[in-house]
Formats: C-alpha cells, sequence, structure tokens
C-alpha cells in the first residue's frame, strides 16, 4: 500500500515508518520538523519506497494514498506550550485537512490520540468510556483540548460523510529516537543521569504514569489500522503497569551505576495529572494486543541510544 505517515520523522512516526516500510510498503513522510527530526529517519531515505516531504499540515495536502497515520502535533509539554496557538490549530485545523484528504481519497485514516484526553482523571484505570476532567483554560488545554476537538472531527466525518476512521489513545511511550530536549520524563532522568545532573521531581514522587515501549506502541497502531471488523474506536495503546515517578527515577540510576545523580524534589506544575493507567481491555479484545516489554527490559534499550550521544562523566570525574 502507499502510506502516508504526518509527522512521520518524529519520535513514534519514525519508528512507524521503519516498520511499514518493512512490511513492504510505499510510506510517505510528512513534517515540518518543528519537533520531528531528520536524523530519525535519514537511515531510510535510500530505501527506494520510502519519500519524506515538508510539510504543515495547518495547510491542505494533495496526496494519493491508501492509509493516513495523523501523528503530527507536538505531544511533550516543553514543545506543546511553546507555542500553544500553533498547537491547537495543528490538532484542529490539521485534523481537517488529513479528514478531508481521507474523504476524497477513501483512505483508511487513524487518529494519534492521547491519554491527556482524559485529563486529570477521577476514574482508575481510564476505560474509553470515560468522559475525563480537563481543565480546558489551563496551560496544558492547547493540546489536550486540541486533541479532544480532534477525536470530534473524527466522529463527525465518519458520521457524516462515512471516512474509514481509526482513533487510538496513546499512554506515555518511551524508546530510541526520543529528543533528549523534550521534557519528558523517561528521556529527562535518563540524560540527566547520564550526564551526573540531579534528577528532578516535579511534587512528591508519588504520582503515578504508566510506560510503554515503542514497539508495543507500533504493533498496536498498525493492528488497528488494519483490524478485520473495522473496528474505529476510540481505544486505548498503552501498559497497564503502574509505577511512581520516584520508582521510575530509582530504576533509572540503579541501571545507571556510574552515575553520580542525585534526586532532588521541585513544585508540580499546574494541571498535572495525578495518576495515569489504560484499561486495555478494548484493546485485547478487539486487537489480541498487549504490551510484551517490561519497564526495566525498555529502559536498557532506551539508555543504550541515548549513551551513543550524550556522555557520561566517570565516577572519578569531577
Amino acid at each position: 500500500m502507499k502510506i502516508l505517515i504526518t509527522g512521520g520523522a518524529g519520535f513514534i512516526g519514525s519508528h512507524l515508518c521503519k516498520r511499514l516500510l518493512e512490511e513492504g510498503n510505499e510510506v510517505i513522510c510528512l513534517d515540518n520538523f518543528f519537533t520531528g527530526d531528520e536524523a530519525n529517519i535519514r537511515p531510510l531515505l535510500k530505501n527506494p519506497k520510502f519519500e519524506l516531504r515538508r510539510h504543515d499540515i495547518t495547510s491542505p495536502l494533495n496526496i494519493e494514498v491508501d492509509q493516513i497515520y495523523n501523528l503530527a502535533c507536538p505531544a511533550s509539554p516543553i514543545h506543546y506550550q511553546f507555542d500553544p496557538v500553533q498547537t491547537t490549530k495543528t490538532s484542529v485545523y490539521g485534523a481537517i485537512n488529513v479528514l478531508d484528504l481521507a474523504k476524497r481519497t477513501k483512505a483508511t485514516i487513524l487518529q494519534a490520540s492521547t491519554s491527556e484526553v482524559y485529563g486529570d482523571p477521577e476514574v482508575h484505570p481510564q476505560p474509553e468510556t470515560y468522559w475525563g476532567k480537563v481543565n480546558c483554560i489551563g496551560i496544558r488545554s492547547c493540546y489536550d483540548e486540541g486533541k479532544r476537538c480532534a477525536e470530534t472531527l473524527f466522529f463527525d466525518y465518519y458520521r457524516q460523510y462515512k471516512t474509514d476512521i481509526r482513533v487510538i489513545r496513546i499512554f506515555n511511550t518511551y524508546g530510541p529516537n526520543m529528543h533528549p530536549g523534550d521534557g519528558r520524563v523517561v528521556s529527562n532522568f535518563i540524560v540527566q543521569a547520564l550526564k551526573n545532573k540531579d534528577i528532578t521531581i516535579y511534587g512528591d514522587g508519588s504520582q503515578t504514569r504508566s510506560f510503554q515501549y515503542i514497539d508495543d506502541l507500533i504493533e498496536g497502531m498498525i493492528r488497528m489500522m488494519n483490524n478485520q471488523e473495522k473496528f474505529i474506536g476510540p481505544i486505548n495503546l498503552g501498559n497497564p503497569e503502574e509505577f511512581t515517578i520516584k520508582e521510575l527515577a530509582e530504576t533509572v540510576l540503579r541501571l545507571i551505576p556510574e552515575s553520580k545523580s542525585r534526586i532532588i524534589y521541585k513544585d508540580l506544575p499546574a494541571d498535572d495529572p495525578r495518576q495515569r493507567k489504560p484499561d486495555i481491555t478494548l484493546a485485547k479484545t478487539k486487537l489480541g494486543w498487549e504490551p510484551k516489554i517490561r519497564l526495566e527490559e525498555g529502559l536498557k534499550k532506551t539508555i543504550e541510544y541515548f549513551r551513543k550521544g550524550v556522555k557520561c562523566p566517570k565516577k572519578s570525574d569531577s
């Protein structure tokens, strides 16, 4: 098939491009490189079935494709809060543009939504039927509400135009190709530990997250796109194993024994959720999918990736 991946040079998109090429598809990677990195997809450029296009999906696009994975949007707070108006435009205008493309070409289109649609949840773990608790005027709203609006648009195109949609909600994901300065907790802790800097926990560290390795997510995304029932979602893709932020920091330090970093605590940012854990019953039932890679195994692979670009001083270094 001919497959378009918006945000294809980003962390998740680059892994998806690689996997779909390995399966023999033609892949068009679309990215404006605000947070995407050409280094992530450079090894793919020599593949004749791979095409890279610089484009911002807030502008309409005209490509003939069979499938569309819409991943284009800054996904870490440090990036989506940098230009919150543009973040909302990317989610909303971008969704309209890719949906119009899917409508015209009759392509199947998958929206990479997020666990952030649940906000600071009062229901735990979070099933897809939960409507969430989101501050619509907070500093995270550009992303949270942008993604919620994008889901609305996808379902309205489905109902009004019979567009063949799929909607997934991605929970915390980590692995190689993460940007070292994106502000996400896994990359933050690893880079801080490798540089012998203090590991910064915001709040008291008791807040919880579930961490999913990138390979598990990519498998779930492809299964959702190609499910035989044409189940449209939304569906949670995440790892239901729950860890406190403090436990994550301690695990990273244990896996980087040469680090001299210590854990410090700072004030919790506004609207930071206290807990996050997916109910993946639907994914198990509809897709036969569940994560396979445990946290420690995935962290070891991610640490090795960051070691290549981050020098960790030896214990004897000052």
